[in-house]
């Protein structure tokens, strides 16, 4: 099957504050907010949505098709992506821009603040689904919220399976465009805070989701996940990590692993349990895309936390 993936190529800068971010916030100030963080250590990795998903699927043996635009500085990520496993044919690379970057602090609750520079991102409306062929699955991760639109029209229109998956865009974007993003959508896939905000800006329950996709997915950090379809609920655990290093890009893990069970023709729950056990990677190392594994040595930890892994091909 032939894995698109779509959203935003970045490069990421991660940096640990000692304390706790809360302590320093004072409620009856929020009005003028005049904060800044001494952190203790700071690392430049390669991230953005996409590529943090291509590259899990491609540890899962998958060669996803990466469609996303990046900038003047992509090349040398280029390459180390080809070499991972991931196709780059379709990045539009801006000669003009930077790439996407992703500024985070994390304390040591793993509560997060962040900030994001759009750079070539902006540019990613001139790629279409139009000029990809035999596309059995794409997902459409954040990205510029004008694109994720077009992908999603593109993709109703041209009979693709989609997964909608708006992410940190959901703050972004108006109801209007979260609505026409998740009609038609095989699955739409978001946090439990990120769900909220849909909910809000659309006016759509659960119910009214399901009658426009397939199913929806709820992540719920150490909580696991839920997937809801028409059939009900059924709540997935998360799997105990080794040790807890960093969250950056475990979202981003997890919806690897339930592409490839989804390309393996799992059930949706099955799929998810397959997001959980490479969720946990990600979160046992620093950045998206700093994990290793076999897919033997995933599906001992996957059949240790939820038994016999069957039906995989």
């Amino acid at each position: 099957m032939k894995i698109v993936i779509t959203g935003s190529i970045a490069f990421d800068y991660l940096m640990s504050f000692p304390g706790v971010f809360s302590e320093h916030i004072l409620p009856e100030h929020l009005e003028r907010i005049s904060l800044s963080f001494l952190v203790e250590t700071m690392d430049k990795r390669r991230g953005g949505c996409a590529p943090n998903i291509a590259y899990t699927l491609a540890l899962l043996g998958e060669r996803p098709l990466l469609m996303a635009s990046a900038g003047q500085d992509f090349g040398e990520y280029r390459s180390w992506l080809e070499a991972a496993g991931v196709d780059t044919s379709l990045v539009l690379q801006v000669p003009d821009k930077f790439t996407a970057s992703f500024f985070c602090s994390t304390d040591r609750n793993n509560n997060q603040i962040a900030s994001f520079y759009t750079g070539a991102m902006a540019n990613a409306g001139e790629l279409s689904f139009r000029n990809v062929r035999d596309c059995g699955l794409a997902i459409l991760s954040p990205n510029d919220p004008g694109a994720m639109v077009q992908y999603a029209d593109e993709c109703r229109t041209l009979g693709i399976r989609y997964i909608f998956d708006p992410g940190q865009q959901c703050t972004s974007m108006s109801g209007d465009e979260l609505k026409e993003g998740l009609v038609g959508a095989t699955i739409v896939i978001c946090n439990d805070y990120e769900l909220e905000l849909l909910r809000q800006k659309t006016g759509l329950g659960d119910a009214d989701i399901l009658e426009r996709s397939e199913a929806l997915i709820v992540t719920r950090g150490e909580r696991g996940s839920s997937v809801l379809t028409s059939g009900g609920q059924i709540d997935v655990p998360a799997v105990t990590p080794h040790r807890v290093v960093d969250p950056t890009g475990v979202g981003d893990g997890f919806r690897g692993g339930l592409m490839k069970g989804i390309a393996l023709g799992l059930p949706y729950s099955t799929a998810a349990q397959l997001g959980s056990v490479a969720a946990t990677y990600v979160l046992e190392h620093l950045g998206g895309q700093s994990h290793a594994y076999t897919w033997s040595e995933f599906t001992e930890r996957y059949e240790a936390q939820f038994g016999a892994l069957s039906a995989v091909g």
